[in-house]
């Protein structure tokens, strides 16, 4: 590789995985080895917004985020050709690293939505909570690929398993959390990504320790608020969530707070909505987007054994706030919407009772009774530990899609439904 922004360091594998004479970068690597899993196709059947087919136009976490992946190769691109006293031929952000980041994001997101990840989290509370980027770093670590009955994870390298590290603060910094953190057990990737090093003082703070991202992370982040603020507001104008009365409802209830940049894109997309261009305007927005992003260069405590932190990913501030006036509508006029609450109420209520079924039947005793698949079955029944085997029955509820899960919940529940389907 004739790339030196790049060293041995970021190269080295969380598990050993030797390719001698490997046509391919390492990163490359981490690329084929998520696209060609079945965690990754499995993303086709989750929520994005709105549930997998209840129109053929909606967005899947699939199509999002491929979405996500153009958008942050794009970002690297434009940002190494921009910042030409930085970047070269020889010394660039890797753009195969930055897809690969942006494929995996949403890896470990449940069915149904937020609303999933928030039901798993309040049932898994009592053993360590569930969060959606923590559950992707355990997809990648831990859970992919099997072989017999157990799994190896996909041995990703050291600096796609940062990338992906959106936050880096275990479950038991925090009083109750909601969400932004990973796993108690995971801290030992985060020392791998640091390689073993004493954290500054200022990083011991758990929310600054989550703020402490490598420019592949921050391009993956920024890449994935201009697909869904844009592209959500998109799928809402199409489905009738929001038209052009409620824009200007919501403006009028919200005036004090916007400025005149905003006022000026609210204009806007009333117009493109009333020519019914609304897909092609918002569609340049995403170039928009990828052109407000800038570079600055500062100094860490890694800076000796990688160049992944030495750049911060700046943002234009009309760009930043027009996304996050964005994001501000989708809640009020999408999120709040009754027909969403209906479903993610419906989708909560399958998810506590499997849970519930499961939990009972293999996590308080093993009963014999077997509800699960053989494979997480057999594994199940290997673990002592309580709190694993609550987070075992947790991957097998968040790994699937909502049509899977609903066709679960017919057949532990449902008296008239029968199938002899296989479980995965």
């Amino acid at each position: 590789m004739n790339n030196k922004f790049y060293n041995d360091f970021d190269f080295e594998r969380a598990e050993e995985s030797i390719r001698k004479d490997d046509y391919r970068t390492p990163f490359q690597i981490d690329r084929d080895r998520l696209i060609h899993s079945s965690e990754f196709r499995r993303l086709q059947g989750k929520t994005q917004v709105f549930l997998p087919g209840e129109n053929d136009y909606y967005r899947t976490r699939l199509t999002h985020s491929i979405e996500v992946s153009q958008i942050g190769r794009s970002i690297t691109n434009y940002i190494t050709k921009k910042h030409s006293e930085i970047f070269s031929d020889t010394f660039f952000i890797d753009e195969d690293l930055v897809e690969s980041t942006c494929l995996a994001h949403d890896l470990g997101h449940p069915p149904f939505g937020h609303a999933g990840e928030r039901t798993l989290n309040i049932l898994m509370k009592p053993y360590g909570g569930f969060e959606g980027n923590g559950q992707t770093l355990r997809m990648l670590t831990d859970t992919f690929y099997t072989i017999g009955d157990g799994r190896r994870g996909m041995k990703p390298t050291r600096a796609f398993v940062d990338a992906i590290l959106k936050y880096k603060s275990v479950f038991s910094k925090f009083d109750n959390p909601k969400n932004h953190f990973i796993y108690d057990y995971q801290k030992k990737y985060v020392d791998f990504v640091f390689d073993g090093r004493e954290l500054p003082t200022e990083l011991k703070d758990p929310n600054k320790l989550n703020d402490f991202k490598s420019i592949e992370c921050q391009i993956m982040d920024w890449a994935d608020d201009a697909a869904y603020a844009v592209n959500d507001l998109v799928d809402s104008i199409s489905g009738g969530f929001i038209n052009t009365a409620k824009l200007q409802k919501w403006r009028k209830s919200n005036l004090d707070n916007l400025s005149e940049a905003q006022i000026e894109s609210l204009n806007k997309i009333e117009k493109w909505i009333t020519e019914e261009r609304y897909k092609s305007k918002f569609g340049s927005e995403i170039g928009e987007f990828i052109h407000a992003c800038s570079i600055e260069v500062r100094e860490t405590f890694m800076d000796d054994l990688t160049n992944r932190y030495k750049y911060i990913l700046t943002i234009e501030k009309e760009k930043f706030k027009r996304i996050e006036m964005y994001k501000r509508i989708a809640v009020d006029l999408v999120f709040r919407a009754p027909q969403l609450h209906q479903m993610e109420f419906k989708g909560n209520e399958m998810i506590k009772k499997m849970f519930d079924a499961f939990t009972e039947n293999y996590v308080d005793e093993i009963t014999g009774i077997e509800l699960l698949p053989n494979f997480t079955n057999n594994l199940i029944k290997k673990e002592s530990d309580k709190s694993e085997r609550a987070r075992l029955v947790c991957d097998y509820l968040a790994g699937m899609t909502d049509a899977f899960a609903l066709t679960n919940y017919k057949r532990l529940f449902d008296p008239d439904y029968s199938s002899i389907a296989d479980i995965f």
